[in-house]
C-alpha cells in the first residue's frame, strides 16, 4: 500500500505533534511562547511506502535578557563561599554571552604585568639618573654654557 509522504514535528517531549502534514510543508515556530533554555525538535517523516526517518535538532531559546555570571564556570567543582557577579543585558540587542563584556575584577595576570612594568621603569630611571663621570661634561649631560653679558 502506498500513501502520500507526510511529516510530524514534535517539540521537546510533547506527545502531540506541532504539525502533521503532507510533504512538502513548512512550519512557523514562535520562540516567544517557549521558555528560555534548551529545546529540541523531533521530525518524523514517512515516505510513500511507510518507511520512517527521524531527525532530532537541539536548539537554545534566548528571548529574555542575557545573563552573565562571573566567578562560576559551567561544570566546575567549588568549595566554601563563592563570590559571584551577576549582570543582565537587554533583550532587544542580539546577545552572545561568550563575547559579552561583564563587570568583573581585574585578572591577577594584569596586576602582575603592571607591577613588572612599574618595576622596570623605576630601575631604568634609577640607573640612568647617575650619569657616568666621563659623560658628565659632554654637551648632552653638561650644563649649558653661561650666557655672556653683552659688550658695549
Amino acid at each position: 500500500m502506498t500513501s502520500k509522504p507526510h511529516v510530524r514535528v514534535y517539540l521537546d517531549h510533547e506527545p502531540t505533534p506541532v504539525i502533521d502534514h503532507e510533504l512538502p510543508t513548512s512550519l512557523t515556530l514562535d520562540t516567544r511562547k517557549l521558555a528560555d533554555g534548551p529545546h529540541r525538535l523531533v521530525i518524523r517523516a514517512e515516505d510513500q511506502h511507510g518507511v520512517e526517518g527521524i531527525e532530532e535538532i537541539p536548539f537554545h531559546v534566548q528571548n529574555g535578557p542575557g545573563i552573565m555570571v562571573g566567578g562560576l564556570r559551567p561544570g566546575s567543582t567549588r568549595r566554601g563561599t563563592l563570590k559571584l557577579t551577576v549582570d543582565a543585558f537587554s533583550a532587544d540587542d542580539p546577545f552572545d554571552p561568550r563575547r559579552a563584556e561583564a563587570r568583573r575584577a581585574i585578572p591577577t595576570w594584569v596586576w602582575v604585568l603592571s607591577l613588572i612594568v612599574v618595576a622596570w621603569v623605576v630601575f631604568y630611571v634609577a640607573t640612568m639618573w647617575d650619569v657616568p663621570a666621563k659623560y658628565r661634561h659632554s654637551p648632552t649631560f653638561g650644563s649649558p654654557p653661561a650666557a655672556s653679558a653683552p659688550s658695549d
